[in-house]
């Protein structure tokens, strides 16, 4: 099949839907079909790439105004296209224009990965084109039942919505370099509670500072700086009396593995429904490491069942989150339970050959 898929952004972007994308395009790449995704390039000047066995169209960026790349060569590519099936990731408004004004003629799968939640503006001047995209969509796919419940976009068209969740290689959080594993527990004494993603207002990083206030150990959190500054959690841990105990590691990708078997548990204590599914939990689960998140009315509490693979707490609660993480922390016992049935429901759910038969049962049904 020649499917053509469409975001905004593609590697070398790292983020939660960029990563996603390129393992579903080289993906079903690998099994067979002919993959295409077109995107934004980073400056003026585009470029086509052959990445992973996808090509990959990367139209010249004008300008980036709200998130939202301002790219006419996108229309000229768009209009160039001829597949037999149109994969489109949202939110993207510069791409979903694109195909409105010049897109191919064939099936349209919607992939509806979050709500825009902050940039309200831009939310008012897209809503009319995005409901447009929606019931023109043959099938419409979330990542889980509850974002398909909560979601004012997706309620109203629930039975054209499919649940297709996130899917990753497990093999590579399963077997770290047990050098690297000894090293961060020779360095942290446990406990230790991991925290990984970006530091962005909504992952709730600051919950977890206050958090370490009432828990004991150390919390490691790994990722960039994002809309929050490393500085202000930095002074934060500081006036709590925490700051020997709380380490913002920045990027560790090439460590990432040796941080999940190194920790006792991991920490998602994100405040927003921006966190519309949090794969990091997917990764841990992966590792067999139990997990505390928050009930967003996302898909944080699809991936993490609360009493079964971790326990779920309310957003913006410290102490609560404090809680769940000493009586994790403070029972070996239940920790291990916890784990491997998150191992095993990673192994279930969330692999990526998984998630590939899922997106071509899917594409198959569309296109019939």
């Amino acid at each position: 099949m020649n499917i053509l898929q469409i975001y905004k952004d593609y590697f070398p972007v790292l983020g939660g839907i960029e990563g996603h994308l390129r393992l579903l395009a080289e993906g079903l790449a690998a099994r067979g079909h002919q993959v295409t995704v077109l995107t934004n390039g980073r400056g003026r000047r585009g470029e086509v790439r052959e990445i992973g066995g996808v090509r990959v169209i990367y139209a010249g960026r004008l300008a980036t105004l709200a998130s939202a790349p301002v790219s006419p060569a996108l229309l000229a590519h768009m209009a160039r296209q001829r597949p037999d099936l149109v994969h489109l990731h949202m939110p993207d408004p510069t791409g979903d224009l694109a195909l409105a004004l010049a897109g191919p003629r064939a099936p349209l799968v919607v992939s509806y990965h979050s709500d825009i939640v902050r940039q309200r503006r831009l939310l008012t001047l897209y809503a009319p084109l995005l409901r447009r995209t929606l019931r023109r969509a043959a099938r419409i796919i979330a990542t889980s039942p509850a974002y398909v419940r909560s979601s004012p976009f997706l309620a109203p068209l629930a039975d054209r919505c499919a649940v297709m969740p996130y899917g990753i290689d497990l093999g590579r959080f399963a077997s770290p370099d047990p050098a690297r594993v000894a090293a961060i527990r020779a360095r942290y004494p446990g406990p230790r509670t991991l925290f990984v993603g970006q530091l962005r207002y909504y992952k709730g990083a600051e919950m977890l500072v206050r958090a370490m206030a009432d828990t004991p150990g150390h919390a490691l959190l790994v990722g960039g700086e994002a809309t929050v500054r490393r500085a202000d959690l930095e002074r934060l841990a500081a006036d709590l009396g925490v700051a020997d105990r709380v380490h913002l590691l920045g990027e560790q990708d090439a460590d990432l593995p040796a941080y999940y078997h190194a920790a006792d548990l991991l920490a998602l204590p994100s405040v927003e429904r921006s966190e519309a599914f949090g794969i990091v939990q997917i990764e841990a689960q992966a590792a067999g490491l139990p997990v505390v998140a928050t009930e967003l009315g996302t898909g944080t509490s699809y991936v993490t069942l609360h009493g079964q693979t971790g326990i779920v707490v309310p957003p913006a609660d410290h102490l609560a989150l404090a809680r769940a993480m000493r009586a994790i922390l403070g029972s070996p016992q239940l920790a291990r339970a916890l784990g491997e049935a998150g191992r095993r429901r990673a192994q279930a759910e969330f692999s990526l050959p998984r998630m590939l038969d899922r997106a071509e049962a899917i594409y198959a049904e569309v296109t019939m």
